[in-house]
């Protein structure tokens, strides 16, 4: 069933600042071309780490079958494209917010943003009329968010979100983390192969992460994405790694001559606590990276609806102005000059 209800009260607008004010307190220094690169350079890195792990697996088994690993080898080739190249297109040509923005960007930044909002509320108007039971938004907001779009209302267009950021869908994105952690720490635990593991748990974190953007609506900026897809390829790293420790023999010791008497008891521990302990911290990962990306969407909408209520003033005109009132002066002065020589 859908949200039926939001009790989420819309927050208050912000008190109006400068532009001054804003760059001071919330710009900050950024290379934005390098974010994109880094972008680009991460995902490579993630993609040819996927790659080999899917490699590795495919390689395995058909060492011991060819045509068992043919077969493995397309279906690799297959979960390579769609959770892998698909999710991470489908990140990036996400909509995002400007709101590191000087005052020399900062009209064109909330038009972009002004856009942006409403590009939001369509899709999610037309999914939740679209995709019955989606249950993601409130009912009740959607129908006042659709409401204020007809009537071309951006003060309407930007309350609701807020409502909706605040209420259903911050529900909804938890239960997006809870599931790709359960996700994750299943399949890794059932795996209890080290190269299995770090397929598993990228695919899984870009997956999470892909859901949180589309229910969302927008995703975060660059240099923000730099860091949650450097923590997705660290913790494939550590899921990688844990394939590698046998932290279970080291609990097994531990319980005395009872259970070594008894060889295939102390043997089942040590699975049982590997599993369990590989599984739980690689959830553990997960979660962290899909709370992560809710903290950093929730911080760069705040920032928008900041810098939409930014006094910006005509400084451009009051620039030329000025330039026009110096030309103005020093063409006197010429004049003044020319009259004395003469």
């Amino acid at each position: 069933m859908k949200n039926k209800n939001d009790n989420s009260q819309p927050e208050k607008q912000a008190e109006k600042i400068s532009i001054y004010d804003y760059e001071d307190k919330y710009v900050k220094r950024q290379n934005s071309r390098g974010a994109k690169a880094f972008i680009r350079i991460i995902a490579a890195v993630i993609g040819v780490f996927l790659f080999y792990c899917l490699f590795s697996v495919f390689w395995k088994v058909y060492e011991v079958n060819m045509y068992a690993g043919i077969a493995v080898g397309v279906v690799c080739i297959i979960a390579y494209i769609f959770l892998f190249i698909v999710p991470l297109v489908k990140i990036l040509r996400a909509d995002y917010f400007q709101t590191n923005v000087n005052s020399k960007h900062a009209r064109s930044a909330q038009r972009h943003n002004r856009a942006v909002r409403r590009n939001i509320s369509e899709k999610i108007v037309e999914l939740n009329a679209s995709v019955d039971g989606v249950g993601w938004y409130s009912d009740e907001v959607v129908t006042r968010l659709e409401l204020a779009l007809k009537q071309n209302d951006d003060a309407g267009i930007k309350r609701e979100l807020t409502a909706l950021y605040s209420g259903s869908v911050k529900s909804s994105a938890h239960a997006i983390i809870g599931k790709g952690a359960l996700r994750s720490g299943t399949l890794s635990a059932l795996s209890q192969n080290n190269t299995a593991d770090a397929a598993l748990i990228a695919v899984v974190n870009l997956q999470m992460i892909k859901d949180i953007v589309f229910l969302y609506g927008f995703r975060p900026s660059d240099a923000r994405l730099v860091k949650i897809f450097a923590h997705v390829m660290q913790n494939s790293l550590v899921a990688y790694g844990l394939g590698s420790f046998k932290i279970g023999n080291g609990v097994v010791r531990t319980i005395g001559g009872a259970a070594r008497s008894i060889p295939l008891l102390g043997s089942a521990i040590s699975v049982l606590v590997d599993s369990s302990v590989q599984g739980l911290t690689n959830a553990a990962l997960t979660a962290v990276i899909g709370f992560q990306t809710i903290k950093y969407l929730n911080k760069e909408y705040k920032l928008q609806d900041i810098l939409d209520e930014v006094e910006i003033g005509d400084t451009q005109e009051e620039l030329e102005k000025t330039i026009e009132e110096v030309e103005q002066e020093l063409k006197q002065n010429g004049k003044k000059k020319q009259k004395a020589t003469a």
